[in-house]
């Protein structure tokens, strides 16, 4: 199974927050990442992969940072699309997910088009749980695994 790379995390501070970039960050199974905004239930980390993001820049002719998503995480090599159910390791840490992130309004805020852009074949991402408490980092590897 091919590994990919998480690429960047972020940190919202609050609803409709700034998008804090981390370099690292703490997770905590059964709540998110230490210090989000979101934390419990089944959308504890939202994940987008970045050849996606870089397609729907191009399709819309946006120039959009990737933290415009408003994701917690950006990974690269590792597709989500059809995802739901499957275990994703990131570094030391297992992520279920749960199911494709949907697009709001606030994705053609940050570009006109954006959101219909993004409704297509798990182009907003995906959200899920956390099931191990641990450290991830920018670098590290990420793949799908077997429970």
């Amino acid at each position: 199974m091919n590994a990919g790379k998480l690429v960047a995390i972020w940190l919202k501070r609050g609803r409709r927050g700034v998008m804090d970039p981390v370099e690292r960050a703490q997770l905590q199974a059964g709540r998110g990442l230490v210090g989000n905004t979101d934390q419990g239930g089944k959308r504890q980390v939202t994940i987008i992969e970045e050849a996606v993001w870089d397609q729907l820049m191009a399709e819309t002719g946006a120039l959009l940072d990737p933290s415009a998503r408003r994701a917690n995480l950006l990974m690269r090599d590792v597709p989500l699309a059809n995802s739901r159910g499957q275990i994703l390791q990131i570094g030391a840490v297992r992520i279920r997910i749960y199911g494709e992130t949907r697009p709001c309004e606030r994705m053609d805020e940050a570009h006109p088009g954006l959101r219909q852009a993004m409704s297509a074949n798990w182009g907003g991402g995906a959200y899920g749980e956390v099931l191990d408490d641990g450290k991830i980092a920018v670098g590290d590897s990420v793949a799908w695994i077997q429970e």
